[in-house]
């Protein structure tokens, strides 16, 4: 693992290179579709990128853990779990990145 992480402002400065944007509207370009994201995933939608995979929510119900150092058991409320399948294409570019 590199360690490097691909933050909004990484994603800005390609649109910016790529797109032609100045970097103020790529940022806002950025943000802008993240949020529509976000706000369609907390409607309880589905988002599907073609070629990279689809991120959805899953109601997980309540049920009771246990503290695995102490082995009390705990109460685990129900809650909202956000998932992201990748799409094959994903899995296969990914696969391949592993080979050396």
């Amino acid at each position: 693992m590199s360690g490097k992480t691909l933050t909004r402002m990484d994603l800005s400065e390609a649109v910016f290179r790529e797109v032609g944007l100045s970097r103020n509207e790529s940022a806002t370009l950025v943000a802008s579709v993240l949020q529509h994201v976000s706000d369609a995933l907390v409607a309880g939608e589905q988002v599907k990128v073609s070629s990279f995979g689809t991120f959805s929510t899953r109601d997980k119900t309540a049920r009771v853990g246990r503290n695995p150092k102490t082995g009390e058991e705990a109460p685990i409320p129900p809650r909202r779990v956000l998932t992201f399948r990748p799409s094959h294409l994903m899995k296969d570019r990914v696969a391949a990145g592993n080979k050396d």
